[in-house]
């Protein structure tokens, strides 16, 4: 990678970060979408972005749980589903034929949630999963998350909104718990198997630490960010494209 390249990737890491953190959410897509188009290798890409999401998630879960954004009976049950699925799906390497289609498909339903803008109404009326239930959801999100390197929480909001699990407003901490113990369990498990990260992941770190800070201010403020969501779901697309057919 050129000179230039290795200064353009942070910031466009920093720019990903800044919109994911603003919803709640830690970036692994858009890490992963970004890293791709600069030609970083799958292997590469997984644990970058675990790691990644783990800095950034334990940031947004303090902001956000410390505004009172946060469910603490479904957190719990969520991540005791998800954290030993995610460590499996950590620890397993895909086959490129297996894993690049499986992220690709991932991208573009990543793109495509950040064209829909979310409901800000309240939920009138609750209806809380059982604990059977937001434990094998939080199972199958850990699973698909750590084969993927992705932190799940574009599975998760969606969800438990429109199960009405909790408030609209508690989502934001929720997912951000769930998203740090599930890219935990993910990282663990990637670690285990490849006993590696990347040299330059103290300079991503960096790019995307900034990033929440200014993501997760914007969030609570409840800031118009729609040009950059735009522009990231056409990245997330690309990316997602080039998974799929490159």
């Amino acid at each position: 990678m050129s000179d230039y390249l290795h200064l353009l990737l942070p910031l466009a890491l920093m720019c990903g970060a800044i919109l994911y953190t603003s919803v709640g959410h830690a970036g692994a897509s858009a890490y992963i979408a970004i890293m791709t188009l600069f030609g970083l290798a799958p292997e590469v890409i997984k644990p970058t972005a675990l790691a990644l999401n783990v800095l950034v998630s334990a940031f947004i879960s303090w902001r956000y749980i410390r505004n009172g954004y946060f469910d603490k009976r479904l957190a719990v049950l969520l991540i005791a589903g998800a954290i030993p699925a995610a460590y499996l799906g950590g620890y397993v390497q895909l086959d490129a034929k297996f894993y690049k289609p499986l992220v690709g498909l991932i991208l573009l339903f990543a793109g495509t949630r950040l064209l829909i803008t979310p409901s800000t109404a309240q939920i009138a009326t609750l209806n809380p999963p059982k604990a059977r239930t937001a434990g094998a959801a939080g199972a199958a999100i850990g699973l698909l998350s750590g084969l993927t390197g992705t932190g799940g929480g574009i599975f998760l909001s969606p969800l438990a909104v429109f199960r009405r699990w909790t408030t609209i407003r508690q989502v934001s901490g929720t997912a951000a718990l769930f998203i740090f113990a599930n890219s935990l369990a993910g990282l663990l498990g990637n670690f285990s198997a490849v006993r590696s990260l990347p040299t330059e992941l103290p300079v991503y770190a960096a790019a995307v630490m900034a990033g929440a800070l200014i993501g997760t201010r914007l969030g609570l403020r409840k800031f118009d960010i729609r040009g950059l969501r735009v522009a990231l779901a056409l990245v997330l697309f690309v990316a997602g494209g080039k998974f799929l057919f490159g």
